[in-house]
């Protein structure tokens, strides 16, 4: 079907943008001159100009509003001109336009069919679809009768090419045959190479000793091909026969070659090096220096095309092969390095500059920054920064952008404050390596509208790197507003800044904005990446919206993402929080090498849904796995072990924490404190909390709870005290601890004068929590008439745990009375809760109401509530 694309956007005109140098612009933004144009063919020569640089500038706004000139101008779009079009539409990137003017086209001729065929085969690098549309087409133009050329077959066999299918390109090839072209040098060029790259060397070679015309590049295709397949010694003797054809060799053919001589043994490679030397001075290949240059070439196309370890052994065999490396050398391995992931390699080639006396020159030491500050090596980055004598802006760039990613946010900006002293104008790399400090500064974002306004004067802030810096420092700064302006300014689309604010919104509780900007990159057509889509996953997660979670997941799976592990751990974390655990590990089990990230998810996502058991086999799975669990998992962990008060587990993960040194961690200490209170061994609690080195609130906190729950009043309030003298603030769960410990105790005075100091001394006000705690005390206490006075007294309405503890206070005092009064509240608040009907006919047995007693028995059975048996459980062989 052909695509309709909107064609408002046609009726886009010339004003809001001036192109002073460029004067048929000017003319069509003239009206008067607009007007008297109409009269002219439509093939007028402005129109073909303006074309010409929308293609050569890749200006697609530009094309368009050409285009719309044309339409409202009531000229007639001839065959000549809707080719140039499509033409335009392809090169700018704009396939659909393209198809919408060729399915439009009353009149077709070949050089139509050839334009629709070359845009397809253009986008079908990044849209595979394409491959399949381009054959239909190309059946569609043999049906029509109309005779093909070479040009018709190139994007042909660049389709056939990425299909992934040989076939393809045989079926061409007997076409090709057919309509006479089998021999001609493009087409037969291209097959020889379709041919090696699918490995098939001997029809590749039969067609290349076939073909009458045989160019420089056909034979590097052919040497390439040999290299490739292993057949180094066919390569060599390859490019001996090369003068034959008299042809001289380039740059390309001494790589391919050298390439194949690295790969045979010593001997062979000796003296197949000896040939090549021969044959290249005999065509003056090489001059003073020229092997240097080789080798740096071959070592940069091997980078180009990922191959960083090739790269980095082209350079070991450089060595070996006693050529004098250069300064170029260098950087283009220590880039290698980086690809490599090696350290010690980086290393290693470090003490080879230092040696050389490279490491002086600028270029190779930013080399050395860049590659430590990739490497994670900070340490060496700052050492190398330190020492260097000359700096330029990319060092300081380098260096800026280095601390920025590890951690060391402040330095970044001293560097920067530095720079600006020494009068060195920072570009849009430094202003974007800064802003990204900034976002991680709790004071950034003072230091981030400075900065703003340095890119607003300096005319920078239209960057894109700079803008996207400047929407996720304010996006992660709460000031969404701030974001929303930059971002609504940005002229062309930028995912970057798509994803931050996304993010931005996110981390500003508007989950559903998050996902309207994911709906509307969709609804454009634009491609998410994997930082889109796992922020969207995040933003389902948050909103609990488990629809919108699967709608995401289905997306991920067709943009074959399904498989990254970050995008993977987000839909795992979606699915957690929305509390769907059965997809949650059918995601987990098709991740093929979870890290600790995705290990420590599904763990905690068995807490979270109570789960507690599975998430102790997890960890069991994990450590199988030999991958190592951080501190967050280790604290999910010990939560897992307080809510099973599993000890002999929790002193198993105590130990694992110990031996993998993360019993400094805050989290780790404060969740151990907590798991060992809530199993029983308060002693073990409390020697664990006075080792700990940093005692902050969360810890108190936990410690205090701990003592209250067994009972420990005082020992809980002289810590709430130590808290006090060690200028430890108190927070609001602080005094649910401490006024559950008085109400433990029976120490209704201290509880009270504690309750109104909360306000008094530390500005927090009571809260449900705190009025609970106070009845609950009141109730234990016996004094019932206070507590129900509490209660209507307090700024909240009662909630049912008060009802309950008030019902227990009647139980205790055998006050029937309000003991009916209460229970018949609590049941009005929960009609189900058993608590109700026990307590109330306790409280009548007390009193020998055995009738009354009775009846609320009755009743409970009649509206069908059950009371919850109690349960217990026990250690067997490592198994609860």
């Amino acid at each position: 079907m052909p695509v309709q694309p909107n064609l408002r956007l046609f009726s886009v005109l010339f004003h809001g943008r001036r192109f002073d140098s460029f004067n048929p612009i000017r003319f069509l933004s003239s009206s008067s001159s607009f007007a008297s144009s109409s009269s002219s063919s439509s093939s007028s020569p402005q129109w073909f100009s303006v074309l010409r640089s929308a293609v050569a500038t890749a200006d697609l706004a530009l094309g368009k509003r050409a285009h719309a000139r044309i339409i409202t101008s009531g000229q007639n779009v001839d065959r000549f001109l809707a080719n140039n079009l499509i033409t335009m539409y392809s090169k700018c990137g704009s396939i659909s336009y393209a198809r919408f003017l060729f399915d439009k086209m009353p009149d077709r001729d070949l050089v139509s069919w050839n334009s629709i065929l070359a845009a397809i085969a253009q986008s079908a690098d990044s849209v595979v679809e394409n491959v399949q549309e381009g054959f239909r087409i190309f059946h569609c133009l043999r049906r029509s009768f109309v005779s093909t050329s070479r040009l018709t077959l190139a994007p042909v066999l660049k389709l056939s090419s990425l299909s992934g299918y040989i076939w393809t390109s045989e079926a061409v090839h007997g076409y090709a045959v057919k309509i006479g072209l089998g021999l001609d040098v493009f087409v037969s060029g291209a097959l020889v190479n379709i041919y090696s790259k699918y490995g098939r060397i001997v029809e590749a070679r039969a067609l290349f000793d076939r073909m009458p015309e045989r160019d420089v590049v056909l034979w590097n295709v052919m040497l390439k091909a040999y290299v490739e397949m292993g057949l180094e010694e066919e390569a060599v003797c390859l490019f001996s026969d090369f003068h034959r054809g008299g042809l001289r060799p380039d740059g390309i053919t001494m790589r391919c070659v050298l390439s194949g001589i690295n790969k045979v043994g010593p001997e062979k490679g000796k003296r197949y090096l000896e040939q090549v030397h021969a044959n290249a001075t005999k065509f003056s290949l090489f001059c003073e220096n020229s092997d240097v240059f080789l080798w740096n070439k071959t070592m940069s196309e091997y980078l180009q095309v990922g191959e960083s370890w090739s790269a980095v052994k082209c350079f070991r065999s450089m060595i070996r092969s006693k050529v004098k490396y250069d300064s170029v050398s260098l950087v283009v391995v220590l880039s290698a390095v980086v690809g490599a992931n090696d350290l010690e390699l980086g290393r290693w080639i470090h003490g080879v500059s230092v040696k050389s006396g490279f490491c002086s020159i600028v270029s190779v030491a930013n080399s050395l920054i860049n590659m430590y500050s990739k490497l994670g090596s900070v340490y060496f980055a700052r050492k190398v920064f330190k020492y260097m004598k000359d700096l330029d802006l990319i060092s300081l760039n380098s260096m800026i952008s280095c601390c920025a990613q590890s951690g060391f946010e402040e330095e970044s900006i001293i560097i920067f404050l530095d720079l600006l002293k020494n009068g060195i104008a920072p570009d849009q790399f430094t202003l974007a390596s800064v802003l990204r400090a900034c976002s991680s500064l709790k004071e950034g974002l003072y230091l981030a509208k400075q900065i703003h306004v340095h890119a607003v004067k300096t005319d920078t802030v239209s960057n894109r790197f700079v803008s996207t810096a400047l929407i996720d420092v304010y996006s992660r700064s709460e000031r969404m507003e701030e974001a929303k302006v930059i971002f609504e300014k940005k002229v062309e689309f930028d995912l970057a800044s798509w994803n931050a604010m996304m993010f931005g919104y996110i981390v500003s509780n508007q989950n559903h904005e998050a996902l309207k900007l994911m709906s509307l990159i969709h609804a454009q057509g634009e491609r998410a990446d994997e930082i889109t889509l796992a922020t969207a996953a995040k933003a389902s997660g948050c909103m609990v919206a488990l629809e919108q979670g699967k709608q995401i997941h289905g997306l991920v799976i067709k943009m074959r993402f399904d498989k990254d592990l970050y995008v993977s751990s987000g839909i795992l974390d979606m699915y957690v929080k929305c509390g769907d655990m059965e997809s949650a590990n059918t995601v987990f089990t098709d991740i093929p090498a979870p890290d600790d990230v995705a290990w420590t998810t599904m763990i905690s996502g068995c807490i979270e849904n109570g789960d507690e058991d599975r998430a102790l086999s997890i960890y069991h799975r994990m450590r199988l796995s030999g991958i190592q669990p951080d501190e967050y998992t280790f604290a999910t962990l010990v939560k897992a072990c307080s809510i099973l008060t599993a000890l002999e587990q929790g002193r198993q993960i105590h130990a694992n924490v110990i031996k993998l040194d993360c019993a400094s961690d805050p989290f780790v200490g404060t969740s151990l404190v907590d798991m060992y209170a809530k199993c029983g061994n308060i002693e073990e609690a409390y020697r664990l909390f006075r080792r700990m080195d940093i005692k902050d609130v969360a810890l108190c906190n936990a410690m205090v709870f701990g003592l209250a729950q067994h009972g420990n009043a005082k020992e809980a309030l002289d810590l709430f005290g130590f808290m006090i003298c060690n200028h430890i603030e108190p927070d609001r769960v602080t005094f649910i601890g401490v006024l559950s410990a008085c109400g433990l105790s029976g120490l209704i005075s201290e509880a009270f004068k504690y309750f109104t100091s909360m306000h008094e001394n530390y500005g927090i006000e009571p809260e449900i929590e705190h009025y609970a705690c106070l009845v609950d005390a009141l109730g234990r206490s016996g004094q019932v008439q206070e507590a129900e006075k509490l209660i209507s007294s307090m700024p909240f309405k009662a909630s049912a745990s008060m009802y309950r503890a008030l019902l227990g206070g009647c139980r205790i005092k055998g006050d029937t009375e309000t003991g009916k009064r209460v229970a018949a509240q609590l049941l009005a608040l929960e009609p189900s809760d058993s608590a109700a009907y026990v307590l109330l006919s306790n409280i009548y047995g007390a009193a020998n109401r055995w009738d009354d007693a009775t009846d609320a028995r009755k009743l409970m059975k009649q509206k069908n509530v059950k009371k919850d048996p109690g349960f217990s459980w026990i250690d067997v062989v490592r198994n609860l």
